[in-house]
């Protein structure tokens, strides 16, 4: 059996079955099982996470009971198998269905008939099988295309126009590159692209953050310059955050929604080890990833903290010069990175997530000195969790101004999908209540 295609089944296994986050999930199978060509791996569970509804429809009307008669292991065998003949020029066609067929021996004992019947069908049909028609229902035709839930392609829809929705759509399906973070406590850029590039990597400049660059090759991770602190993974969106934040040498910071810490070190390393950051989240476990990375870049002035943010801590009320509130979200604008979101169901969860970002919002800003900053942001580009949470909050908080919004688009930006929104609080000081 080839490690690699048993590799990428296992992982888009467990994103199905057990809801894992595929760039967990991917690193993770890749580092268990060795694969020979971990690029393939990659290539090959990207592009049917992408393509799902698409793969899901053609195999729909290949299948002679619908596709709601399979099972999860022949159903990713299958989409696996389409991926690859219709998309992966590089595979040879025979590879696609001999190596599918042996998966299906494997791990759905009885259906490697059905798996070669369909693959087979499927290469005789693939010129003249069409998609839904425009016409007659704009949403679904997006929605397969695309591989999006209709209802993401509704909402943006009651926003912006076809045009741009369908631009949108388009960006979220293409691959991000591989951005990092230069840490400048421990190394100055040109040393770090220098060095990057004696062990073969490509490296280019970002377009939006001074300490952005993108890199090209593999094995960063597992570089000696990675476990020497030199930099970290993120977008260009998310350093942004930090960068409007705008931390000074011997400020109090509040992350109230840090894990995994991303923007809580880029804030750390903006001021140089100095002053402190109170890094908080509901989860302890989670705050040990923070702690982790903060010890992998040499960082010194965060102390975490598990602390549910809808509550107010009354010890930290007004004690704050900048309070970083970046909440859960529907993260919209994060499926060039995390294509499986593009399938969350429109649940009451969902629904009640701009309610608890308002929670989380006006709690936060109980901790913003008189002249302080106060930042909101998400990763999504759904505008009830962005401006109508930040609008719904001015209303009720009017020692609040806002300064300045941001949003970044891939269609437009070219980074993953970020709404930050600055305030600042009124320079007055108000007597505190002790709780």
């Amino acid at each position: 059996m080839d490690v690699n295609r048993k590799t990428a089944y296992l992982t888009l296994v467990d994103v199905e079955a057990k809801r894992a986050y595929s760039n967990l999930a991917l690193n993770h199978k890749i580092a268990l099982s060795k694969p020979g060509s971990p690029a393939f791996v990659r290539e090959l569970v990207y592009g049917v996470l992408e393509n799902k509804l698409k793969l899901d429809y053609y195999i729909d009307s290949l299948v002679k009971e619908g596709i709601d008669s399979l099972k999860n292991p022949e159903l990713i065998i299958l989409r696996m198998g389409i991926y690859q003949l219709g998309y992966m020029d590089s595979v040879p066609e025979y590879a696609a269905v001999n190596e599918s067929v042996v998966l299906a021996k494997k791990y759905c004992k009885g259906k490697a008939g059905l798996v070669n019947g369909v693959l087979r069908e499927y290469q005789n049909r693939k010129i003249s099988l069409r998609l839904p028609e425009r016409d007659v229902d704009e949403v679904k035709f997006l929605s397969v295309k695309y591989s999006y839930a209709p209802w993401i392609i509704e909402l943006w829809l009651k926003y912006y126009n076809k045009e741009f929705v369908e631009a949108l759509l388009a960006a979220g399906n293409e691959r991000p590159p591989l951005t990092v973070r230069i840490n400048w406590l421990k190394v100055v850029k040109e040393d770090l692209i220098r060095a990057l590039k004696e062990r073969g990597f490509k490296v280019q400049n970002g377009k939006i953050c001074q300490n952005a660059i993108n890199v090209k090759g593999s094995g960063l991770l597992d570089s000696d310059l990675y476990e020497m602190g030199l930099f970290t993974p993120q977008d260009e969106s998310s350093m942004l955050v930090a960068e409007k934040l705008n931390p000074k040498h011997g400020d109090i910071v509040m992350d109230v929604c840090a894990a995994p810490g991303g923007k809580t070190t880029a804030i750390a390393e903006r001021m140089n080890n100095t002053g402190k950051i109170i890094a908080s989240d509901i989860y302890r476990r989670k705050l040990d990833q923070v702690d982790k990375e903060a010890k992998r870049l040499g960082i010194t002035n965060i102390e975490t903290r598990s602390w549910d943010a809808t509550r107010v801590d009354s010890n930290m009320v007004q004690k704050a010069d900048k309070v970083l509130v970046d909440v859960p979200c529907s993260g919209l604008g994060v499926v060039r990175r995390k294509p499986e979101i593009k399938y969350k169901e429109y649940t009451d969860e969902l629904q009640l997530l701009p309610k608890k970002q308002l929670a989380i919002l006006s709690a936060s800003s109980s901790y913003v000195k008189p002249g302080g900053t106060l930042v909101y942001s998400t990763c999504t580009i759904n505008p009830e969790e962005n401006e109508r949470v930040v609008s719904e909050f001015l209303k009720k908080n009017r020692r609040f101004q806002k300064v300045e919004r941001t949003l970044l688009l891939p269609n437009v930006n070219g980074t993953d999908g970020f709404f930050i929104c600055i305030m600042k609080r009124e320079d007055v000081l108000e007597e505190v209540e002790k709780g």
